[in-house]
């Protein structure tokens, strides 16, 4: 990971809105509707986009910036795409936040419609491990490889990451003996694409949403959250070894976007799995209402040492840009208790996790709260250095 000893450093999630008429030809490629663009002229388009991407955030003051996922429809499409020995079943439902929508199933019926699965290339359908897995994406990451270099040198980006998914983040198992030996399939494979994006002087940056989420899950007891969370640590070290953890980066979060969010875990219930992982910088919620007291949580679980931390500071969820005075406070926050080297000011999510044509903060507005983050950092880094 790119550092300044001298400074507050900003990055993000990773991905962001893709322009329209790429998401007109993502949607006739992959469900047939619309004109299909021949592969070159595809390929032409989605260089172009990583490229204008690339150039937008370091304009908005990003050290650390990425290709915005911009050629991926999302993780459950992409996924199929780069690994072998998955079939969908589009007849199964894909059950997402169960408690809250239990809760407030009117909110969620208006949400997921117009936000999230609302205005999706592609819908997102379960996919189930029928073979042996393995991975098959090389020429699409060497693609996406190729365009994330060739923006970074064109613009003179500080650093640059490309996230790609973790083991538990993958499918369901209708193969392997056992979701263990599942995970450590699906790890091993993508091995292939964490190591290519090392390789390439690149971090990786391992997104899991679903660590998070295991404790949350209220069809589990407490002996279960944590054998299930042990797998998924397991599974992502499995994938990782050898790699120096210098060049990781862990990202995890709580799924939903904008609502209510009561029945979400808190930073407390996974933090222990979270510094198990071999990673250099752990990534996480901070900037909504429902986290930003989670800062707490190093008051007594010390951050180990040679690690870093990227708590959002702005967040996915809202509009609302947020002001730099109050970035600068969190952040010095953050500082007086893992130390001011230790620390990266992010996001708190990506701003466009699937392909979609109606993302929930207006590609205008993300700008602009990046432009807020880089404020805010120059504040905290005045008063951390002074």
């Amino acid at each position: 990971m790119k550092r300044d000893s001298n400074r507050i450093m900003t990055s993000h999630v990773g991905s962001l809105p893709r322009p329209h008429d790429l998401l007109d030809m993502m949607k006739a490629r992959l469900i047939g509707e619309g004109e299909t663009p021949d592969e070159k002229t595809y390929r032409n388009r989605v260089t172009e986009a990583v490229a204008e991407a690339v150039r937008n955030q370091v304009d908005s003051g990003i050290d650390i910036v990425t290709d915005g996922e911009i050629s991926k429809a999302g993780f459950f499409v992409y996924v199929k795409e780069r690994l072998n020995g998955f079939e969908g079943r589009p007849g199964e439902k894909y059950e997402l936040y169960t408690a809250e929508q239990n809760a407030f199933p009117e909110y969620y019926a208006d949400y997921f419609a117009r936000a999230m699965t609302g205005g999706m290339v592609a819908p997102i359908v379960k996919i189930y491990a029928v073979e042996d897995i393995t991975y098959v994406g090389e020429e699409a990451l060497n693609q996406d490889i190729a365009n994330l270099k060739s923006a970074v040198e064109a613009t003179g980006a500080t650093g640059a990451f490309m996230p790609s998914i973790a083991p538990g983040g993958i499918g369901f198992n209708d193969h392997y003996k056992n979701d263990e030996a599942f995970l450590f399939a699906l790890g091993e494979a993508m091995r292939t694409e964490y190591q290519a994006i090392v390789d390439a002087g690149f971090d990786v940056q391992v997104d899991d949403p679903f660590l998070s989420d295991i404790f949350g899950d209220d069809k589990l007891d407490d002996t279960q959250k944590q054998r299930k969370a042990d797998i998924f640590v397991e599974s992502v070290n499995h994938a990782l070894r050898g790699i120096p953890e210098e060049n990781v980066r862990f990202h995890t979060c709580y799924g939903i976007n904008e609502g209510p969010r009561i029945f979400e875990p808190q930073l407390g219930d996974v933090i222990d799995h979270i510094y198990r992982i071999n990673a250099g910088v752990y990534s996480f919620e901070a900037a909504n209402p429902r986290h930003e007291h989670d800062y707490h949580v190093f008051e007594e679980k010390k951050l180990p040492d040679g690690k870093a931390i990227m708590p959002g500071m702005i967040t996915h969820a809202s509009n609302i840009v947020e002001h730099p005075e109050l970035i600068a406070e969190w952040l010095v926050r953050f500082a007086n208790l893992v130390g001011r080297e230790n620390l990266i000011a992010g996001a708190d999510c990506g701003f466009s996790s699937q392909a979609c044509y109606h993302t929930e903060v207006h590609p205008t507005v993300i700008w602009a709260k990046f432009d807020a983050l880089k404020q805010g950092a120059d504040l905290a880094t005045a008063q951390l250095w002074r």
